[in-house]
C-alpha cells in the first residue's frame, strides 16, 4: 500500500540520515545478500513493484512528473519498456500479475472520480486513508473487469502462486478484514475477525499459507483511537506485526513483536522465512529498513542498512532476484525507486 511511500517521503527531513559508506552498486555495507544491484526507475515515488509468474516483468505504481497521483505501470526486470496500463483516472494501488502474464489485477477509484482524492486529513497525527472509493479491478486486454462492488474500501489484492485465488483487504464489515476470492471476483470469502487492521497479505509459495500485517489492540486507549479513526475510514499504523495463518484463516499466528511499524511481508521462496521492512531499530520513526526471519519468529536478520526508506521487497519464483522500492540514491529527497538485485542466500 501506498501509505508507507507517502510515510517515508511526506515526512522526511535530510537532518535525520545517518551516512553509512557506500560500498558499490548502491549497495550500503553489511548488505552481504545483495549483489549486483541496478536502479530501475529515475524520479518521481515508484513502489509495490511485483514479478509476474515467470519473473520476467514488473508491475507498479507510479506518480512523476505533472501526475496528481498513482497509476500502474509494466515494465521489463531491466526497467525497460515502460506501459501504462491503469486509466490515469482517479487514485490507483495494489497491481498483481494474473498467472498468464498479461492480465493485471489493481484498485482504484475511477468509477467515483476521474480527479484524485484528497489527500489524509492528518489532524489527529500520521494515519492511513482507506479511501471508500477503491474497488477491485481486472485488466483483460482492452477490457476493465471490476471484481468488487461493495461499500468501503476494497484493495490490496495478491493472487496464489497456484493460481487460483485472491487475497484482499476489504472494509465491507466496518474494519478492514481479509477476504479470499476466485480469480474472477466470484465466492468472496472473510478470512479474518479480530478488531484491529489486517492487510498487505501474500501467499507462500505453495499457496498453502497467507502472511499479512495487522494492528492489534492492546489497551482501552488503543481501542478508543482506533474506533474513533476506523469510523472514518482511517488507520494509524504506528504498530504493525506480522501474522501468518492457513489460506483458509485457520491456525493464525503472530511472527513478529517488535512494537514497531511492521510491513510489506513477503515469503522467501523455500517458504520458511518472511522478508519484511519495519522501523525496528531506525533512527527515526522514518527509518525503514529489511528483515527476514523465521516462520516461528526466530532467526530475525537485518538485510539492508539504508538510513531512509527501503520497502516492498519481492523475490522472483525461482529466488534469484529480489525486487523492492527505496529512497537509496535519489536525485531528489522525493523521490522512491525500484531497485533489482541478484540475492545471495
Amino acid at each position: 500500500m501506498k501509505s508507507f511511500i507517502i510515510f517515508s517521503l511526506t515526512f522526511f527531513f535530510i537532518n535525520c540520515r545517518t551516512v553509512f559508506p557506500q560500498i558499490k552498486d548502491y549497495l550500503f555495507e553489511g548488505e552481504k545478500h545483495f549483489k549486483n544491484v541496478k536502479m530501475l526507475t529515475t524520479e518521481g515515488e515508484n513502489a509495490e513493484a511485483y514479478f509476474s509468474f515467470d519473473g520476467r516483468k514488473l508491475v507498479f505504481q507510479a506518480t512523476f512528473d505533472s501526475m496528481e497521483c498513482d497509476q500502474i505501470f509494466t515494465m521489463d526486470i531491466d526497467g525497460t519498456d515502460r506501459k501504462l496500463v491503469s486509466t490515469g483516472n482517479g487514485r490507483t494501488t495494489c497491481a498483481y500479475f494474473y498467472p498468464d502474464g498479461k492480465s493485471i489485477l489493481y484498485a482504484s477509484t475511477h468509477l467515483t472520480d476521474e480527479n484524485c482524492p484528497p489527500p489524509p486529513d492528518r489532524s489527529k497525527g500520521y494515519v492511513w486513508k482507506l479511501y471508500e472509493t477503491f474497488d477491485i479491478f481486472l485488466k483483460d486486454g482492452d477490457e476493465l473487469i471490476q471484481l468488487t462492488d461493495t461499500p468501503g474500501y476494497d484493495a490490496e489484492a495478491t493472487i496464489s502462486p497456484k493460481g487460483d485465488k485472491i487475497v484482499f483487504t476489504t472494509m465491507r464489515d466496518g474494519d478492514p478484514e481479509l477476504y479470499i476470492m476466485d480469480l474472477d471476483g466470484s465466492h468472496q470469502t472473510r478470512l479474518t475477525f479480530e478488531r484491529g487492521y489486517d492487510g498487505g497479505a501474500f501467499f507462500s509459495p505453495d499457496g498453502n499459507k497467507i502472511v499479512f500485517r495487522a494492528s492489534r489492540l492492546v489497551t482501552d486507549e488503543q481501542l478508543v483511537d482506533y474506533n474513533d479513526l476506523v469510523e472514518n475510514g482511517y488507520v494509524r499504523p504506528s504498530v504493525l506485526e506480522i501474522f501468518v495463518m492457513d489460506a483458509d484463516g485457520k491456525n493464525m499466528k503472530q511472527i513478529t513483536n517488535l512494537g514497531k511499524a511492521s510491513f510489506a511481508p513477503f515469503f522467501h521462496p523455500g517458504g520458511e522465512k518472511i522478508i519484511f521492512s519495519t522501523n525496528y531499530n531506525g533512527d527515526s520513526p522514518r527509518d525503514f529498513n529489511l528483515y527476514i526471519i523465521n516462520i516461528d519468529g526466530t532467526g530475525l536478520e537485518r538485510i539492508t542498512y539504508n538510513s531512509s526508506f527501503d520497502g516492498f521487497p519481492m523475490f522472483s519464483p525461482d529466488g534469484k532476484y529480489i525486487v523492492f522500492g527505496s529512497n537509496r540514491f535519489n536525485k531528489k529527497d522525493t523521490d522512491t525507486n525500484i531497485f533489482i538485485a541478484e540475492w545471495v542466500e
